[in-house]
């Protein structure tokens, strides 16, 4: 795996163990590669809850609920597509943070209006904020669209998560109990001995 890739899903683990948040993929183009980056780094199953790799229409209708007519006007490579992808990763997981990533990684399959190289993402958490990119690649050939496309779709789980993270506090473990203090019980005095 390329080492850009590697420090950044490492890196992503780390954050999120440190802050207890749950990350899910929802992946077309990139065929789980996403999914794969994540789990590659140690720590990973405290972090990531699980992938979805929904390469046909069908597929993404099933499996994250995609509305058949969003596919049918827009196009499986799309904002509004990558957008339902994410959102269908959080329903059908119990993750915080979902990417989803959905283009033509080529050689085949470009047309004037969507070329090779053309990848959407969608970043969405599960109090509602969201992120859209769309990024224009070029013909630079399959295995680098979906290289640069998993960097991308981590950098922006990365940015979604910390900007997230900052609303809340810290998780800290209690300190350990001050240990209970010496004390001499002293003589009583006269009148109390009266009593």
């Amino acid at each position: 795996m390329h080492y850009e890739v590697t420090e950044a899903s490492a890196a992503l683990i780390k954050f999120c163990t440190e802050y207890k948040l749950r990350l899910a993929t929802a992946e077309s183009c990139t065929g789980g590669l996403v999914a794969a980056a994540l789990t590659e780094a140690p720590g990973s199953s405290a972090v990531f809850e699980g992938g979805f790799v929904t390469y046909s229409d069908d597929a993404k209708q099933q499996m994250l609920s995609v509305p058949a007519n969003t596919l049918k006007l827009f196009g499986a490579v799309s904002r509004q597509t990558a957008e339902a992808m994410s959102e269908g990763a959080l329903l059908g997981t119990k993750a915080d943070f979902a990417v989803s990533i959905t283009g033509i990684a080529g050689p085949d399959g470009g047309t004037p209006e969507k070329p090779v190289g053309l990848v959407h993402f969608s970043c969405v958490s599960r109090n509602g904020a969201s992120m859209h990119a769309v990024k224009k690649f070029g013909d630079i050939g399959r295995a680098e669209v979906r290289r640069k496309s998993v960097v991308h779709a981590l950098r922006m789980l990365t940015e979604l998560t910390q900007v997230e993270a900052a609303k809340r506090p810290r998780w800290k473990p209690r300190p350990p109990p001050e240990p209970v203090k010496e004390f001499v019980i002293k003589e009583w005095p006269d009148k109390m001995r009266k009593i």
